[in-house]
């Protein structure tokens, strides 16, 4: 059984072609790629290195990591996504290999063969998150960095990240989020515990809805990354 929810692939596929539009139902993830490429870059030092992004559809964040010099494979079950991801790559001129392939499956057919590995804005997307975080560390080589982000599961997280993205502010299309698949922190880091992994650091990302900015800090009431290493 493949990890994927197809009425999720199905919600996503059916607004790819808007993906790279900075003003579309995506403008939040190109708000915040700068944030988390820079948190990424700067404790992993990506370029150069091997890197594979799960669950990375339209690519913004592929294809900004391959910028910065890394050799970027992106992944992902959303046929949709995947072909604007790769349409897009004629334009912007950036080399980031794409296939269309579970985290799972092709950690049974490249083990340990990324330096780094990022899984961003997808677990609360999936049926089984622990297995995703499970395939992600097998992906990745030992000593190797990786990297989640997700929203955390509280009433307040309830508040911002549902009705006030989805129904006041209309961040996002009504029903991008189920509440009940966000994760907290504790059940995250006990998932890449299980998977053998070390938690390095865990930092919240926030939005201002007055400065229309956001910014990352100590707050993880509502989003939040952790970056992790595997054991050498």
């Amino acid at each position: 059984m493949t990890n994927a929810d197809q009425a999720e692939l199905d919600k996503f596929s059916a607004l790819a072609h808007r993906w790279w539009d900075p003003q579309s139902e995506f403008r939040p993830l190109h708000e915040i790629n700068p944030l988390r490429l820079e948190w990424i870059d700067g404790l992993a030092d990506i370029a150069g290195k091997k890197v594979v992004d799960v669950g990375c559809g339209g690519g913004i964040l592929a294809e900004a990591m391959s910028e910065k010099g890394a050799q970027v494979t992106g992944i992902d079950l959303a046929d949709k996504a995947l072909k604007v991801a790769k349409l897009h790559l004629l334009e912007s001129g950036k080399a980031v290999e794409y296939l269309a392939i579970a985290a799972e499956q092709l950690a049974e057919q490249r083990p340990a063969a990324y330096d780094v590995v990022t899984c961003m804005e997808m677990l609360e997307h999936v049926p089984n998150p622990a297995s995703t975080i499970a395939a992600c560390a097998h992906l990745c080589k030992p000593g190797g960095w990786l990297f989640f982000s997700t929203i955390n599961r509280n009433p307040k997280s309830y508040l911002f990240a549902v009705i006030g993205a989805e129904y006041v502010l209309k961040l996002l299309p009504r029903g991008t989020h189920e509440w009940a698949r966000f994760l907290k922190p504790a059940e995250l880091t006990r998932f890449t515990r299980q998977a053998g992994l070390d938690m390095v650091e865990i930092t919240g990302m926030s939005y201002n809805p007055f400065s229309k900015v956001y910014s990352l800090g100590r707050d993880t009431d509502v989003n939040y990354l952790i970056a992790c290493r595997k054991p050498a």
